[in-house]
């Protein structure tokens, strides 16, 4: 995880990169980061919904996904057994690290788009 100040830099480095380029190319830039830049109030909003998880498919990472997913609904099994402790520990486990991702979401956010806007940058200047 990148500190604030470093993703708050990078970005404002790929935006005097972006007002550098000329008129077609910007143009460019910019129409194609409007369909692939994320929102953070979105993300935000899925990883307050208490399933664990949904904000990792917004982003498309799908294994972390179905990996926060699967552990939160054995944890969820796991109540309804001998065996409810342990899954009372791996319910609050898998909160806790979603309750951190919660209150970093605006830089986990910040950081992907950043990577997306490199990735268009560098497609964009290609000849």
């Amino acid at each position: 995880m990148m500190s604030r100040e470093a993703v708050l830099s990078e970005e404002e480095r790929l935006r005097k990169l972006v007002r550098a380029l000329p008129d077609d190319k910007r143009f460019a830039f910019y129409k194609e980061a409007e369909k692939q830049l994320k929102d953070p109030d979105t993300y935000a909003t899925l990883n307050y919904i208490f399933i664990a998880g949904l904000h990792h498919f917004y982003l498309g990472k799908w294994i972390r996904g179905i990996f926060n997913i699967s552990v939160f609904l054995v944890g969820l099994v796991m109540l309804f057994t001998p065996l409810a402790i342990i899954g009372l520990l791996l319910i609050i486990a898998i909160s806790g690290i979603e309750l951190y991702a919660l209150f970093k979401s605006q830089i986990i956010i910040q950081a992907h788009n950043n990577a997306i806007m490199k990735q268009i940058y560098s497609d964009i200047m290609k000849p």
